[in-house]
């Protein structure tokens, strides 16, 4: 292996991933990727940085970071074989973007607060697209798609917020709620007479869509991050879940032989054993 390539540095990375893409004799699988194929896993390889915070795994949010690195080398590597860009633009790109959008740091701008810089970032991304010629004025303009979308619709609420359009406390948010259910309880009702029915099927998914809306404008107005609770949610029930597996494997007992509150009768266990 060449020397350079024994050393743990971004240009030993940066040769192991040109290497991997070569169409003679490189890694078939990775030789036929695309941007489109691989945003999927730059998409999970980000959950599971997230995911190694909060397990608070130090270890694993190393190795972690290094798969998430490596999304980022492969991005760059494709956009070079193209003729587009480099990793080293790349980092070109942010460390100016990082000067830029911090003058209180790098130029003699002040801030009073971090609230005062959150503002002024987001001064300072409006200018940048009104420099680039978008040409979306809305107050809505630069909310990426390919956000999830519990995130965009935080982000979509947040900036509506900027401009006033935004419930002046939880109470209204929490009262929303509640109509949204009927709501959605009415075209469940709609589609149990008429399951055929692919209009009352397309309602009851927009308003499922807005239920999940409305609860994600509850978190923001909460201050909770939508992910990261939805995310203690699942532990939550993966945890209970397989405290209930156990506990009827102890008892000879299979989970799925028994009926609903044979079932239930054990996840109040679990519960009452977790509160210990």
């Amino acid at each position: 292996m060449d020397e350079r390539m024994s050393k743990p540095n971004i240009d030993a990375l940066l040769q192991i991933m040109a290497r991997l893409r070569d169409p003679n004799g490189g890694c078939p699988w990775d030789v036929e990727q695309t941007f489109a194929s691989i945003a999927p896993y730059t998409v999970e390889e980000a959950y599971e940085v997230a995911d190694a915070i909060d397990r608070k795994d130090l270890p694993g949010l190393r190795d972690e970071l290094g798969d998430l690195l490596l999304q980022v080398v492969f991005h760059a590597r494709m956009a070079e074989e193209q003729g587009a860009f480099d990793f080293n633009d790349v980092v070109a790109a942010i460390c100016d973007k990082m000067v830029r959008r911090h003058p209180h740091v790098f130029a003699d701008a002040q801030v009073g607060d971090a609230k005062a810089q959150t503002v002024a970032w987001e001064e300072h991304k409006r200018r940048e697209r009104d420099a680039a010629g978008h040409e979306d004025t809305s107050a809505l303009a630069g909310i990426a798609r390919g956000l999830p979308e519990w995130q965009r619709a935080v982000k979509l609420q947040h900036k509506a917020a900027k401009v006033g359009f935004d419930w002046p406390g939880p109470a209204p948010v929490i009262e929303k709620l509640h109509e949204e259910i009927d709501e959605v309880r009415a075209e469940f009702e709609a589609v149990a007479v008429d399951p055929t029915d692919a209009f009352a099927r397309d309602r009851l998914e927009d308003e499922i869509g807005d239920l999940l809306f409305v609860c994600a404008n509850i978190a923001r107005h909460a201050k909770v991050d939508v992910g990261s609770a939805l995310r203690r949610a699942n532990l939550k029930f993966e945890r209970r879940f397989r405290m209930m597996e156990v506990m009827a494997e102890a008892e000879g007992i299979h989970l799925s032989s028994l009926p609903l509150d044979g079932q239930d009768a054990y996840w109040n266990r679990a519960k009452k054993e977790e509160s210990k």
